[in-house]
């Protein structure tokens, strides 16, 4: 959940046995049992993980092993487990607290942390719109592929 260049907003919500935490980016809806079951066995692996939560207190925490070699997040292998606290600390911040473990990457775990900040409104679809002045590139490339293939 670490922010890039623009669509950082999540929505986090909790339902009996679940949290599910919807993602701006390319829409993502990661759903996170809370009811105490085992990580799946290390054989299957799933791009986004196996994430598996429990309550510290005021804090949730969010275990996610069994991620592919293909997940690319900093040159980790599939060996990577990532532990996540996410803790309220006013009406508006959610301190974000991450501590990435693999053995195979990384000579010993490490944390950052950074606040979630409410935003007003909702989440839209991530998809091109009206005004996206990209889309005026995007075209004029087709139109230019289309002219040379004739």
């Amino acid at each position: 959940m670490l922010p890039g260049p623009y669509n950082n907003l999540y929505e986090i919500h909790e339902t009996p046995g679940y949290v599910t935490i919807f993602s701006e980016m390319i829409h993502e809806l990661r759903i996170v049992p809370m009811d105490g079951r085992p990580h799946l066995p290390s054989s299957l692996r799933k791009w986004t993980g196996d994430p598996r939560g429990h309550w510290e207190g005021k804090t949730l925490v969010i275990e996610t092993t069994n991620l592919t070699g293909k997940t690319q997040f900093r040159g980790a292998s599939e060996n990577l487990k990532v532990i996540e606290r996410l803790t309220r600390v006013d009406a508006n911040t959610i301190l974000y607290r991450f501590t990435i473990e693999d053995p195979s990457t990384f000579t010993k775990p490490w944390t950052g942390e950074l606040p979630l900040v409410a935003a007003p409104g909702p989440i839209y679809e991530y998809a091109c719109h009206e005004g996206n002045q990209a889309l005026i590139d995007i075209l004029a490339g087709a139109r230019a592929e289309e002219r040379r293939s004739k």
